[in-house]
């Protein structure tokens, strides 16, 4: 099955490392990063005169380029379940499951950068996608895409908490309650203090130590280990794996073909949840909102290319591995496989680096999943807070409500939403739902919404009624589906059952595809729309005005503060029509290499790997994710290089006291000076936030000496 509860018992082992790791990490670590976004907000306000505005809260500013909007991209995408579930798939189906999960959740962020570029150009000032529904149809397309929008956070939320939590239990011992309530409590410090900007930050620290600990795997274990130590150790071992116990409907039992028919039915799950859990998760709205118009397209490229070698590669290293030394007395179920209910946990990866490197391994692992975790439940806390803050509150409760409000109202729900998904996972442990069954379910929840979502900003002919009413309709259908071939699969309506295969792949494209059906009825029913997109420009952003009184600046000087010019929306419009042209046939040419043009053709002859076949398998995904590393680790230290040269100046000279605040802001003036006439033809998507400042004082004084 690919990853329900299942009713097999757990078998108990020794836990690698003692609770105190396990507190230490939890507590320790987000109390560092909680700090250390702390110290980072001050800098940035105290040198680069960000205030922390109900804009710059939930949108960044609006001036994140491309190479933190890809490793935000890589960190969001990157949950407990792309580490846990993708090598749980790898130990089932072998070699197939790495590929099957990894092209099955690219193409989703690959296509995403087409509606990332439609939202940049449809509505500039949008601060959730769920904005520009109600702005185009009004309150009921609204209210329904709120609902589905919510329960797509709330169902990745869990994953994450109940992933974590699980691989925390069965690495040190500590107790899995307190595990869950204790990860989100840095996320939430950090949150608070920093906003999106913080999250964005907390990302791109993230992935960079995820990369490094994922090479050290790969490399160990194909490379360095005594156990294995290279591909050719690896791909033996496997053979006798399989001859032990082959895999029911892979080509003739082999872990090495592509030819995998439960591997092919969950690739089929994979893609259509995923759809629903990029499509519909106000997070990656968010990462679009907060780039720069110009950086959007390319942020959404280099994310995606570089997240699949993530999942690739930590499978067919970590999957491969717990099935190559599982008969080893390294292995912690030693002498027995591993049991169901631990796969579906997501526990192959923790078990593996245990066999592959001990304590070491452990730790690892355990900084990897805290990683993982944090960083994708920071970007859910701020993508509710958004649509808690803007869609349901300033929208229907206090329209008139102020920035220093909507700050206030923005933490209350980041709190709560804490408290309530922590509250949440607690439940579902004692019922025995694991990480693996959240996984498949996701997309008979939520996928129907996706298509109605993608056309409100790609068909001017959908109406309000093919809107609100398929997304319902396709859920309805899907419970049904899912329902129905469970009782028909196993005579009963168990979590086991209803976890399996086919049940999940019955419910899950019944979701995806009923709108298919119902959209273009309701469209005949109702008539064609004639939408001129107009009242999504027409979006405003929050009143920060009392915020910046309070601090005595003037808003027009905050990074993210100053409204464009008519000339200037201009430019930046010719620029977005042409990222869409440019998206829409990138992102259609890379769809189809990741899921035809590769898998099938391995898929359709039934090849059994080789083994220099299988090391070139192996050694294309290391040099991947060293691409990767290069990508989403180091590309955003050299694009925002010159920011900071300049601050770490600032606050030498601040703490040395050879120049104060205000003459640091002096000083930034003048240094800009003479780059206000290159900078006059940019548009405000291609500047960074200093010379959107100094080029809104130029403009002051030009109005003041006239």
């Amino acid at each position: 099955m690919a990853g329900g509860a299942d009713t097999t018992v757990k078998i108990e082992t020794a836990t690698a490392l003692n609770q105190g790791v396990g507190y230490g990490i939890v507590i320790g670590l987000g109390a560092l990063f909680a700090l250390g976004m702390i110290l980072v907000t001050f800098i940035l306000k105290r040198y680069n005169r960000e205030l922390q505005t109900s804009e710059m809260f939930n949108t960044a500013g609006r001036t994140v380029k491309s190479g933190l909007v890809g490793s935000a991209v890589v960190s969001s995408w990157t949950w407990a379940a792309t580490l846990l579930q993708s090598s749980g798939v790898c130990y089932r189906y072998g070699v197939s499951g790495p590929l099957w999960y990894a092209s099955g959740a690219t193409v989703q962020i690959l296509l995403f950068a087409t509606l990332a570029i439609e939202l940049k150009r449809r509505a500039p000032n949008a601060h959730t996608y769920l904005e520009v529904i109600r702005a185009r149809f009004g309150t009921l397309p609204h209210i329904v895409f709120m609902v589905f929008g919510l329960m797509t956070n709330i169902l990745v939320s869990l994953m994450l908490i109940v992933g974590g939590s699980a691989t925390i239990n069965a690495l040190t011992g500590m107790h899995t309650i307190a595990a869950i309530y204790l990860l989100p409590v840095g996320v939430v410090a950090y949150t608070l203090v920093g906003g999106l900007k913080a999250t964005i930050l907390t990302d791109w620290i993230h992935t960079f130590i995820l990369l490094i600990i994922i090479i050290v795997f790969s490399l160990t274990a194909y490379a360095s280990s005594e156990v294995l130590g290279s591909p050719s150790a690896v791909y033996d071992l496997l053979v006798k794996a399989a001859a032990a116990h082959p895999v029911e409907g892979n080509h003739e039992g082999s872990y090495l073909t592509m030819r995998s028919r439960e591997g092919a039915i969950f690739f089929v799950i994979n893609i259509v949840g995923n759809f629903g859990t990029v499509f519909l998760d106000n997070g990656y709205y968010n990462k679009a909102i907060a780039a720069s118009p110009v950086h959007a397209l390319p942020g959404y490229i280099l994310g995606g290319l570089c997240w699949f070698a993530i999942p690739w590669l930590t499978a067919t290293t970590m999957g491969l591995s717990g099935l190559a030394l599982e008969n080893s007395p390294r292995f912690p179920t030693y002498p027995n496989r591993m049991p169901e209910a631990d796969v579906s946990a997501g526990l192959v990866l923790p078990y593996a680096a245990v066999a592959l490197l001990g304590k070491g391994g452990a730790a690892a692992t355990l900084l990897i999943i805290f990683m993982a975790v944090t960083s994708a439940t920071s970007s859910q806390l701020i993508a509710v807070s958004s649509i808690i803050v803007y869609d349901l509150y300033r929208t229907y409760i206090k329209p008139e409500a102020s920035g220093k409000r909507l700050i206030y109202m923005s933490h209350v729900v980041v709190c709560a939403y804490a408290l309530f998904i922590a509250s949440f996972s607690v439940g579902l442990w004692y019922a025995g739902i694991s990480m693996g069954y959240l996984y498949v379910m996701m997309g008979v929840i939520i996928s129907s919404a996706v298509l109605p979502a993608a056309l409100v900003l790609t068909w001017s002919g959908l109406n309000k009624w093919a809107a609100a009413l398929s997304p319902v309709l396709g859920l309805c259908v899907a419970l049904v589906a899912w329902l129905v071939t469970a009782k028909k699969e196993c005579g009963e309506m168990s979590v086991a059952c209803t976890g399996s295969n086919m049940p999940m792949l019955a419910g899950n494209v019944a979701a995806l595809l009923s709108p298919v059906v119902f959209v273009p009825l309701l469209t005949l029913v109702f008539g064609k729309a004639r939408y001129d997109w107009k009242s999504m420009m027409a979006i405003s952003r929050g009143d920060d005005h009392d915020v910046a009184g309070e601090e005595g600046v003037d808003l027009e000087e905050v990074p993210g503060g100053r409204e464009e010019t008519e000339r200037e929306m201009e430019e930046e419009q010719k620029k977005l029509r042409r990222a869409s042209k440019i998206s829409k046939t990138m992102t259609g040419v890379l769809t189809l290499a990741l899921l035809i043009l590769w898998p099938m053709p391995l898929y359709g002859t039934g090849y059994i790997f080789s083994k220099p076949f299988f090391t070139g398998w192996v050694v294309v995904g290391i040099i991947w994710i060293f691409l990767s590393f290069i990508g989403v680790g180091l590309f955003p230290i050299y694009e925002g290089r010159e920011t900071l040269i300049r601050t770490c100046k600032y606050i030498w000279w601040d703490i040395t006291g050879q120049k104060g605040v205000k003459a640091i802001h002096a000083e930034q003036a003048r240094s800009h000076a003479g780059e206000v006439v290159v900078t006059e033809g940019k548009t405000p998507g291609d500047q960074t936030p200093e010379e959107k400042s100094v080029r809104g004082e130029k403009v002051k004084e030009g109005v003041n000496s006239s």
